[in-house]
This record gives structure tokens, sequence and C-alpha cells, in this order.
């Protein structure tokens, strides 16, 4: 088993889309940054790559590459996804938490969990988002940002069995008898 951790922050701005977990949320501010600025989603796939050792996404999708201008993050996650799967991880679990005075983020939870889930190619019930407020405190708390932090666990695909599986290749739920067999 692997544990990650991840952590980002984004300014409050006029004139941009507020993202979340790959949902638009409405508000009167968006978050600032290279891409679309979901900071739930870059403290997800900062944990990912944390993880697996596999550095970070200001390594992988520097703001400084004009690819991923206005990107949207669900695109960036599913390439971390599939290094994972290059690598032979698969995720085990996500627990993270947005961080933000306003707006309120109840509503859109489920949502934001579905579509992590989709692009990692994992059930709902293994990703778990919850947010909070700082009572007015800091950044946060007076609305300059938004910020989220995110944990997950990775486990390599060759740890539940003696039989080596390659990348892309996937045992059914019952056992990894049918991929010895070559079924």
């Amino acid at each position: 088993m692997r544990i990650g951790m991840g952590y980002d922050v984004h300014r409050l701005a006029e004139d941009r889309d507020l993202i979340l977990g790959g949902v638009k949320i409405p508000y009167e501010k968006g978050l600032l940054g290279h891409s679309d600025a979901d900071v739930l989603v870059h403290a997800i796939m900062d944990a990912l790559l944390g993880a697996a050792a596999l550095g970070d996404i200001g390594k992988h999708f520097p703001d400084t590459d004009s690819r991923y201008k206005g990107i949207s993050s669900l695109l960036l996650l599913k390439h971390v996804a599939e290094l994972l799967e290059e690598h032979r991880y698969i995720v085990e679990n996500i627990d993270a938490t947005i961080i933000a005075q306003q707006p309120k983020m109840r509503p859109y939870i489920e949502q934001m969990q579905k579509n992590i889930a989709d692009v990692l190619g994992v059930s709902v019930e293994q990703v778990n988002l919850k947010a909070t407020t700082e009572e007015g405190l800091g950044f946060t708390g007076t609305g300059e940002g938004i910020s989220s932090q995110a944990v997950c666990l990775l486990e390599k695909i060759t740890n539940y069995s003696s039989y080596d599986v390659t990348p892309g290749e996937r045992a059914c739920e019952h056992c990894t008898g049918c991929l010895q067999r070559g079924e």
C-alpha cells in the first residue's frame, strides 16, 4: 500500500468560472489559474502522483506549457490515471476536503464524486468528498481563495496475486484464474 497527500490553492477572481470536481458552480467569482484551476482535482492529482512517487502536477503539467492553458483538470486527471495504470497502481480510495467560505458545496458533491470516479475508473464509493469553511479566518475565510486537501491509498496490481498483471489487463472481480488460463 502507498499513501499520498495533495494540497492546492487558487485565488478567486472576477470573470472566471468556478470549477470544482469538474462541476461548474454558479458563483460571482472563479478560480484564477493556467488551467481551469480546479483545486479539488489538483489536490487529488498531487495525492495520486505522490503515492506512486511520480512527482507532482507541476512536473507533468507545467503552467508554462500552452497546451494546458484553460484545460479541464478532469483531462489532466485522466492522464494521471493512465500513468497509474502504466505503473500498475490501482486506486483503493480518495478522501478530499474543499476549504471555502462560499459558495456552499453540498449540492454539488455527488456530481463531483461521480466525475472523479468515472475518470479514474473506480466506484463512487471509493471517492469521498467533503467541504468546510474556516469560520472567516485566513485567505479562504475572507473569500480571497479556495483550497483543497486530498489523501489517497494506492495498491500495486501485482500485490493481489502471484500472477503478474500487465498494464491495461484486468482480472475479474472474483479471482485472477481467468487471466492465468488466458480467458
